[in-house]
């Protein structure tokens, strides 16, 4: 039986893999106009981590710089997007929720930046929604 605290996950076509061990620092749907474009869907489900929680074995994926200080990290060869990092959060490291191997393991707790959610997109869920990015404290 696999052990609960830890995940893997990559991109459609195997290139890239990830394992990831503990609990996130967070979980969310994300509104923004850089995710809704990056992954070219209207919100974007992230896993937060500390990096040292996640260890690309083989391929780590390729690097964009989206904004000054942000990466965002998918497959050379099929283009799935699988990770975020920016200057702003040291340290950690986002995981698309859908590239898990079992996402339904990580549900979002909150909805961030919900002042750039599209008019078109309604969420019934009872999760709290934070206008831009949510509280770390």
């Amino acid at each position: 039986m696999p052990n609960p605290s830890v995940l893997e996950g990559g991109c459609q076509c195997g290139s890239v893999r990830y394992r990831i061990t503990g609990d996130p620092v967070m979980a969310a749907l994300c509104h923004c106009s850089m995710c809704r474009r990056a992954n070219a869907a209207p919100a974007v489900a992230w896993a937060m981590y500390q990096e040292s929680q996640v260890v690309f074995p083989d391929n780590g994926p390729a690097l964009y710089e989206s904004s000054p200080g942000a990466r965002r990290g998918f497959c050379a060869r099929c283009g799935t997007q699988i990770s975020f990092t920016a200057g702003y959060i040291p340290g950690l490291i986002d995981i698309t929720i859908g590239s898990l191997d079992d996402p339904g393991r990580v549900p979002p707790t909150l909805h961030y930046w919900e002042s750039k959610r599209l008019p078109w997109v309604h969420f019934a869920d009872p999760l709290p929604r934070y206008p831009e990015f949510p509280p770390t404290e």
